[in-house]
């Protein structure tokens, strides 16, 4: 058994083992584990807003541009806030907490009296143009209410919400309000399937249960409208897509036996059938996302957020997801994209087929029904005379319940994911497009995770380089809701403890053309002096940006810069001086705020080769250590950052290495003189408080001793030991104290 474990984390655990072995002094990065080039704190966040009151859980977000207001739905309350600045005293507040009656009837089921017998708002949507509409878990009862948009006030009676909104506030939930029909997918009624419903007007519409079973365990994280109607020269109807991850049951390249990502899409038109498939779907198929590293053989079977990007039409439309592995101990996280028309490929393929409604699962090869099964209504079928799903042939229906299943797997754009990351697990993630300098159009993303980390990215050429990573919180906490503002400019991010607004960008972060150019911000241009957002320059002749390599456009075009440039900031570069005794060590600090750049060190221009004990220099993340140095070591060090190929150079020191003491000898003694060779040592201070006096008196001190003859004097003292300094790191204090010790184990031995 224990073998079987190990073939099966074979490949995982030799992509975590990449790079974690590599030679002294540096790792050699893994190329597709993407670093973060700047990391930045908490105290070091730009425009950076917060809400909080005294509620938690604020996940679900509402963000209407036009109305400049952003709603948040929390455990026990709803905020309407001003977008433009969510911090401001503006906010308005419905509270809604579950009675003390509901919930006792929670605890008397068993529930935690500390998470879920609460009530959690899980849906909060625009109903029309004057109201909302919400529901909450209700502490284990589901309810919903429409909210009164101008007085913000619950404006009807509570509604029974079993068959809108999950129980709990885990449980995978995805819905949207359009055209006045609510669309769902979640785990609805206590101990029932999961499900994909509309609810009123129309009557309501779900997935079916027998002969096959539609979904199995699904755990549902998204979904999207795509108006696929418009342009349509056949008047094809719009599309519902469900995004989820659920257990497999067929034998496929890619899994078995495991849980799956998938994509399912129903019509929006869909009424259901006459007789077969009444209030069933009758549009309803699925198809399996693919996300891995075929090279490793590793597949990213659990989606956990999806964001639909729109293009300039429909069918341009793309989905961003992240996904991770079923080991729950592993923490990695991939981001694939998928095109829609890729997925509308799939569906337009072959269909599998469960024999004998077993395990086993092939794909179908007989004769497909006419029209085809899972089709929208378009032109044509109007022209047949079938004007609605009810008007479908039975032996389409029945098709369609037994074979909600496309053979064929959607293969994410690249092949491969845009993005690995390992000791990270994403949450949630939103995308959006910017428009550069070159006049193309980048694709910006920001990724929450699951410990209260922002990483904001860019996609070029088919990966993804991530510009920076922000520390939200000074305590870790879960990234449960992301939304952009394209107005204000703003992503917005709810969390357990509150609502965070921060800029889409913060240009002004970076003091130097090379420190802009290299961030590779699609907002961020040079223009001679400052980094600037672009979208907010009208003339954008003199800027400078380079966003596909990161390392064009600075110092006239050059890509190598001399010892005279000034590096990252706008200031000179430091000059400073060393000077060390013969056999000292001596730590010369480099200060690098890139997470991508190296470190590259030049003695008088010459750059050195090879680090460790027998060379001389130790290169570590505070420096150069110079080790015993001697007399040739002296000279003038450079350091210099090496990025995207271009050499910055940051420090410089003059180092000089003495033979003689660094202060005047001692003058000559004349022998006649009848005085002590040395001066008496200053009194010593103590480093405890002394006893407190005696009552007896000190003895008298004694006569100083005669000087000793000439022939006798004593050897001179010993230099005094270097202060405690910067020069000094811990590491190089441990390296001298360790040679000191073998020393004295050295004179012991002989």
């Amino acid at each position: 058994m224990a073998v079987c474990v190990c073939a099966a984390l074979s490949p995982l655990l030799l992509l975590l083992s990449c790079g974690v072995a590599g030679g002294y002094p540096f790792r050699a990065p893994m190329v597709l584990d993407v670093t973060p080039r700047i990391t930045v704190t908490t105290s070091g966040l730009l425009g950076c807003r917060c809400f909080q009151s005294s509620v938690v859980n604020y996940s679900t977000l509402l963000l209407e541009e036009d109305r400049g207001l952003l709603y948040v739905g929390a455990r026990g309350a709803v905020f309407a806030l001003n977008a433009t600045d969510i911090s401001d005293s503006t906010a308005r507040t419905i509270e809604w907490e579950a009675s003390k009656e509901q919930k006792q009837q929670c605890l008397s089921k068993g529930k935690d009296d500390k998470t879920e017998c609460y009530n959690h708002i899980r849906f909060l949507q625009r109903f029309n143009s004057t109201h909302l509409y919400m529901c909450g878990t209700h502490a284990f009862r589901p309810l919903c209410a429409y909210i009164d948009e101008e007085r913000f006030k619950v404006s009807s009676e509570f509604e029974e919400g079993r068959d809108k909104c999950p129980y709990g506030p885990a449980t995978g939930y995805t819905g949207f309000i359009v055209d006045q029909q609510m669309y769902t997918a979640s785990q609805y009624e206590f101990r029932c399937s999961p499900d994909i419903r509309r609810n009123d007007p129309y009557p309501m519409v779900r997935t079916e249960e027998a002969p096959t079973r539609w979904f199995h365990e699904a755990d549902f994280v998204g979904s999207a409208l795509v108006r696929e109607s418009e342009g349509s020269t056949t008047r094809d109807d719009d599309k519902i897509y469900y995004f989820f991850t659920e257990k497999s049951q067929e034998q496929t390249p890619y899994y078995s036996h495991i849980r799956v990502p998938r994509v399912g899409r129903v019509c929006k038109g869909d009424r259901g059938g006459l007789l077969t498939l009444q209030k069933r779907w009758t549009s309803f198929l699925k198809a399996t996302l693919v996300c891995s590293l075929p090279e490793y053989n590793l597949h990213f079977n659990v989606l956990r957020s999806i964001y639909t990007l729109p293009g300039h039409t429909p069918h341009d439309t793309l989905f961003y997801g992240i996904f991770g592995p079923d080991w729950k101990n592993v923490k990695i996280s991939a981001v694939c994209r998928f095109s829609l028309s890729e997925v509308q490929r799939v569906f337009d393929g072959p269909y599998m087929e469960n024999q004998d409604y077993g395990a086993k699962w092939s794909e179908y090869t007989g004769k497909v029904p006419d029209p085809r099964p899972g089709s929208c209504i378009t032109d044509q079928l109007r022209s047949r005379g079938i004007n609605s799903s009810t008007s479908l042939p039975d032996d389409v229906l029945n098709f369609v319940r037994r074979h909600p299943l496309m053979s064929q797997q959607v293969m994410s754009t690249e092949q491969r994911p845009l993005l690995f990351r390992r000791t990270t697990d994403y949450t949630q993630l939103v995308a959006h497009r910017v428009e550069g300098l070159d006049g193309q159009n980048y694709h910006l993303l920001f990724m929450g995770t699951d410990d209260g980390w922002l990483h904001r990215a860019v996609e070029v050429k088919g990966h993804l380089h991530i510009i920076e990573e922000l520390q939200l919180f000074d305590q870790p906490q879960r990234v449960d809701s992301l939304v952009i503002s394209h107005t204000q400019m703003s992503v917005y991010v709810g969390s357990p403890s509150g609502v965070v607004q921060l800029p889409l960008s913060t240009c002004n972060r970076y003091n130097s053309c090379y420190d802009c150019i290299f961030s590779r911000d699609p907002y961020c241009g040079w223009d001679g002096q400052d980094c600037l957002d672009i979208t907010a320059q009208t003339d954008r002749s003199n800027l400078t940006q380079d966003v596909l390599y990161g390392n064009r456009g600075c110092d006239n075009g050059q890509h190598t810069i001399g010892p005279a440039s000034s590096g990252f900031g706008l200031e000179p570069i430091q000059h400073q001086s060393r000077s060390v005794m013969v056999g000292d060590d001596v730590l010369l600090q480099c200060e690098i705020s890139s997470n991508l750049a190296t470190p590259v060190w030049t003695l008088d221009g010459s750059e050195l080769q090879g680090y460790g004990l027998d060379s001389g220099f130790r290169v570590g993340t505070d420096g150069l250590l110079v080790i015993e140095s001697q007399p040739e070591q002296s000279g003038e060090y450079t350091c210099h950052a090496l990025e995207n190929g271009v050499r910055v150079a940051v420090v410089k020191y003059s180092v000089t290495v003495r033979l003689d003491m660094p202060h005047p000898p001692p003058p000559p003694i004349d022998p006649s003189q009848d005085h002590p060779f040395y001066p008496p040592p200053p009194p010593l201070t103590p480093l405890f408080h002394p006893s407190p006096p005696s009552s007896e008196r000190p003895l008298p001190p004694s006569p100083p001793a005669p000087p000793p003859p000439t022939s006798e004097l004593p050897a001179p003292p010993p230099a005094p030991l270097p202060p405690t300094s910067e020069l000094l790191s811990p590491r190089s204090m441990e390296a001298i104290r360790s040679r000191l010790c073998q020393s004295h184990r050295q004179e012991e031995e002989t």
